[in-house]
């Protein structure tokens, strides 16, 4: 009897050990870490930069529809002698290949006539950042652009010092220096300018009426798009062959890169393109682009 009792007292007792240590053990299980808190320190320490929004354009227009056939018609001049149904496939142009309509396309046109052969290209290029968390893509798109103002060894926009106003260099005064712009000692003297013998007019001002107009030359363009700029090239002189002008302009609008690119090839030997001409009908088409992109 007394050994019975013994083990009921003690039964109990066990029991509520057990469960004390169980208690005991959970506690410490929910507390360890720093309890609550270190899951949110976690989720917290997993977080990555949020990417940078897309870019303004998602898709490309069709670079043949781009520009009006008024536009066209003044570029590329079509020959007498082509009928109606030419003129309309050499206005509507002919597509570039292209193996992603969104991503890259372009369009061409040629003009031929007894006095010359004229060329028109237009590209688009829609250029994405494959990591935005990095570079977005407008950003993409103007390292893009800088590689190519690089290549056409054009200098950054930026302003330039003016070497008569530079700090330490004093400006010109005549009145200070009354010998300055007078010639040297021996040197000749311009003559004056003696009226035309009789039966003659007078030439014009400025020099000869054949002299060629100026060449404008390669250069940064500024208002047009958000960067841009120009190359002005003329082909060699030979004594049977005559000189091309090509004309190429590249702009950035946001993500977009666009190329025009214009060329006037005259037949007879010793013609040479205008560069204000040739310059102004590629850049009155870029223009024409930037809007067609902003609509």
């Amino acid at each position: 009897m007394q050994r019975k009792a013994v083990r009921r007292g003690v039964l109990p007792g066990i029991a509520m050990l057990t469960a004390l240590v169980a208690g005991v053990t959970g506690l410490t299980g929910c507390t360890s870490g720093n309890g609550v808190g270190s899951d949110s320190d976690s989720k917290a320490g997993d977080s990555s930069p949020a990417p940078a929004p897309a870019g303004k354009y998602r898709s490309l227009p069709s670079p043949c529809k781009a520009a009006d056939v008024k536009r066209l018609r003044a570029m590329l001049p079509a020959g007498d002698s082509l009928t109606d149904e030419q003129r309309v496939r050499l206005y509507a142009g002919t597509a570039d290949t292209s193996y992603d309509g969104d991503r890259h396309v372009g369009c061409r046109w040629t003009a031929q006539t007894p006095e010359e052969t004229r060329l028109l290209s237009v590209g688009f290029e829609r250029v994405v950042s494959y990591d935005r968390t990095l570079m977005s893509d407008d950003d993409k798109a103007r390292q893009v652009y800088v590689r190519r103002l690089t290549d056409a060894h054009l200098p950054f926009p930026g302003p330039t010092p003016n070497p008569a106003t530079s700090p330490g260099t004093p400006a010109a005064n005549p009145a200070a220096n009354p010998t300055a712009g007078a010639p040297a000692p021996g040197a000749a003297t311009p003559a004056a300018t003696a009226p035309p013998p009789a039966g003659q007019s007078p030439s014009p001002a400025g020099g000869s009426p054949s002299a060629p107009p100026p060449e404008l030359g390669s250069r940064v363009l500024e208002g047009l798009g958000t960067e841009a700029y120009i190359e002005d090239k003329l082909g060699a002189a030979g004594a049977s062959a005559a000189q091309a002008r090509t004309v190429r302009i590249v702009f950035r609008t946001s993500n977009v890169i666009v190329t025009v690119e214009y060329s006037v090839q005259p037949s007879l030997p010793g013609t040479v393109p205008p560069s204000p001409e040739t310059q102004d009908k590629a850049r009155q088409l870029a223009q024409a682009l930037v809007e067609r992109f902003n609509e």
